[in-house]
């Protein structure tokens, strides 16, 4: 009898995730699956709870909403800043960096960059989309103790 998938089992998938308009973002590669132990949140939520339930063959489509993924974009997380806190660094649209917040440490894309000034993009470059997920189970079993320790799953009988 095929186990399901639900807490703290380990699941294998092949999956593509898309845009609403069919741009493909991420894919598993062919001969390596996604490995990851369920339920302690190493997946967006909306994937997770899709896949709850589920068994080895189970082939599905799940159209996931931003707040079950990366959250809605927030306006209030695009700030403009002076160009001198980038120090020496080249600064163009589209790059990343990590930036030292109230909140802690958080990434931002850059937007715009001016002569005195780059305005700075601290939303999830997924935020606000709605994700299509093809999914195929490959794999479900039972964690293993040392699994559920380390908080990962370990493949060919490999530790690290």
């Amino acid at each position: 009898m095929s186990e399901t998938i639900a807490p703290n089992k380990v699941v294998a998938i092949n999956y593509a995730v898309k845009t609403e308009d069919g741009q493909t973002l991420d894919q598993s590669k062919d001969g390596s699956p996604l490995n990851f132990i369920h339920g302690r949140g190493m997946l967006i939520p909306g994937l997770e709870n899709a896949l709850e339930g589920k068994k080895v063959g189970d082939s599905f489509t799940a159209e996931v909403k931003p707040e079950e993924a990366y959250g809605e974009r927030h306006d209030g997380l695009i700030q403009t800043v002076p160009r001198n806190l980038f120090g020496e660094n080249e600064v163009q649209p589209g790059m990343q960096f990590r930036a030292s917040t109230d909140q802690g440490e958080q990434s931002v894309v850059i937007v715009e960059v001016k002569d005195d000034e780059v305005t700075v993009d601290g939303n999830h470059p997924l935020a606000g989309v709605n994700l299509n997920f093809d999914v195929e189970v490959i794999e479900v079993r039972e964690a293993t103790e040392q699994e559920l320790e380390h908080g990962h799953v370990h493949t060919d009988g490999e530790d690290h």
